[in-house]
């Protein structure tokens, strides 16, 4: 993500906004530290801990150590997780406690209906930021967004309070495209 905000800063414009969906979501936490530019970030079910997906993978842990290679444990997924994003996992800073000290608004949509990514994540989240922060709840949403009018309220919402930190620009324009 570092890599990717260095690039667009070099060839287009710095990225301004970060937005990251689930374990993305932990991830902007982390990297938006490392991203200057970036004013504002906004997650979407995001884990407060990474600890929390260990969990969900830990049951098959000793096979991944064997195999080097890890399926995704839940239903649906065809990514593979490799050993090493299990150890990585155990030395990653807390994402809500990374985020406390940086000087960003902050933005969580977060679901009361999920097993995936329970609520009590958003939360800590939430009380462990720094103001300018917001929450919204996204009653009836699954994990994945995967009724059509959540994901179009998502991006509305987003939209609608990014406008407030990056004023009249689009922030999904790149110069030159």
């Amino acid at each position: 993500m570092i890599a990717a905000a260095d690039f667009l800063k070099l060839e287009f414009e710095a990225p301004k906004l970060l937005v990251g969906h689930s374990l993305g979501g932990a991830a902007v936490l982390q990297a938006a530290k490392y991203i200057p530019s970036a004013i504002a970030v906004a997650t979407v079910g995001a884990p407060s801990n990474l600890s929390h997906l260990a969990r969900h993978i830990e049951r098959s842990r000793d096979q991944a150590v064997m195999q080097e290679r890890l399926k995704s444990p839940w239903p649906g997924e065809k990514f593979r997780i490799k050993k090493q994003f299990l150890d990585d996992l155990e030395v990653t800073p807390h994402a809500g406690k990374s985020f406390q000290t940086l000087n960003k608004a902050l933005l969580i949509f977060h679901s009361p209906w999920t097993a995936i990514v329970g609520i009590e994540n958003a939360a800590e989240l939430f009380q462990l930021a720094k103001h300018p922060k917001s929450f919204v709840s996204l009653d009836r949403a699954d994990h994945l967004l995967s009724n059509r009018e959540d994901s179009l309220y998502v991006g509305s919402v987003l939209a609608a309070w990014a406008h407030k930190y990056l004023g009249s620009r689009n922030p999904c324009a790149l110069k030159g495209i």
